[in-house]
């Protein structure tokens, strides 16, 4: 069995830290490491972890640098052939490990496997709501317009792909490898950035599993409710990528801008923040309006969402609001119900 190297950055995660760090050590695939990095976490979290005696589990500590420089710090320390990545607040089921290993080793042309996520809550209760992403085909196109992984805590890679965009940078005077951008401003759009940047490096492929099996959690602390420095970092992203592929950015740099204000008014929507997600569609049409066409179902929901949301009382738009989420959670569960079996 191939030895996977789970990589977890821990900064202020003392809520959940113990249920994600669970989720791994009840992997049905047990031939792993867990590298905690602690990137100077000010809360109890380290001591919640050291409670925790599998040797498996190793607790690497660096100052505060950001989640890029703990994922760098963790695959310059990791052992495996395989390595993946869980952010401190999700959660995976028992057979993730086993079920990436197994496509990995099927699918030799493959260099990162993910599957479908699931949402809950701060208090780890299901939403009823999933993310079922493009899992085959994809192109570095598709990490401008609708990134299918969709989250750090979803992918398990082969190591070659992180050695086909490894560079050396002096930081503090000390020479080091790194594969995450760690540029601050580009935060949280690194994860992004470094699957586009192996999209077009590595000859291996990006493949999804049609199973659900993370839980991405979404609460006030996250990253997903930061609306504006989300769309601020998305722009660093695109000013990076016009480096390294300036002939694919001036050919979409305006449709990547207007589908990720859009979905980011999608989430503002889900948070109750109407006036932020009528701000962030009315940029995104006038930025591309072509998305109007490209992809109208969507895009005329949020904006119809984000108008009601802005003008109706709450109570009534709270109402319609649940109606919606049943009709797209019952739609989303036949569609998951089809491939379970075929």
């Amino acid at each position: 069995m191939k030895l996977v190297s789970v990589i977890i950055p821990l900064y202020k995660a003392e809520k959940y830290i113990a249920a994600t760090v669970q989720s791994v050590l009840a992997q049905t695939y047990k031939n792993f490491e867990l590298l905690i990095i602690d990137d100077g976490s000010p809360d109890q979290s380290v001591e919640i972890c050291q409670q925790f005696t599998d040797p498996r589990i190793k607790i690497i500590r660096q100052d505060n640098r950001g989640v890029a420089a703990a994922r760098n710090q963790g695959i310059r320390e990791s052992q495996g052939e395989y390595i993946a990545f869980l952010d401190a607040d999700d959660l995976w089921a028992p057979t993730k490990l086993e079920k990436h290993v197994n496509h990995l080793e099927n699918c030799t042309s493959v260099g990162i496997s993910y599957s479908y996520s699931s949402f809950i809550d701060a208090t780890g209760k299901p939403l009823g709501l999933y993310q079922l992403p493009k899992t085959n085909n994809i192109t570095p196109v598709h990490f401008l317009l609708r990134d299918p992984i969709g989250s750090g805590s979803n992918l398990v890679a082969r190591r070659e792909v992180f050695e086909a965009i490894r560079f050396e940078d002096n930081i503090d005077g000390t020479v080091e490898k790194f594969y995450f951008d760690e540029d601050r401003q580009l935060h949280p759009s690194e994860d992004t950035e470094c699957w586009l940047r192996i999209s077009l490096k590595s000859d291996l492929k990006f493949e999804g599993i049609p199973e659900v099996l993370i839980q991405y959690r979404l609460h006030s602390g996250g990253y997903s409710h930061q609306f504006e420095k989300k769309a601020t970092s998305w722009e660093k992203f695109l000013e990076k990528a016009h480096f390294y592929a300036p002939d694919l950015i001036a050919q979409w740099e305006n449709a990547a801008r207007a589908y990720q204000l859009t979905a980011i008014a999608r989430r503002a929507v889900n948070q109750g923040n109407g006036s932020m997600a009528l701000k962030l569609s009315y940029r995104a049409l006038a930025t591309y309006w072509r998305i109007l066409l490209e992809e109208p179902r969507r895009t005329m929901l949020t904006l119809s969402a984000a108008c009601l949301l802005f003008l109706l009382p709450k109570t009534l738009y709270c109402q319609m609001q649940t109606l919606a989420f049943e009709t797209v959670s019952a739609a989303q569960k036949r569609r998951l119900s089809y491939h379970e079996r075929y």
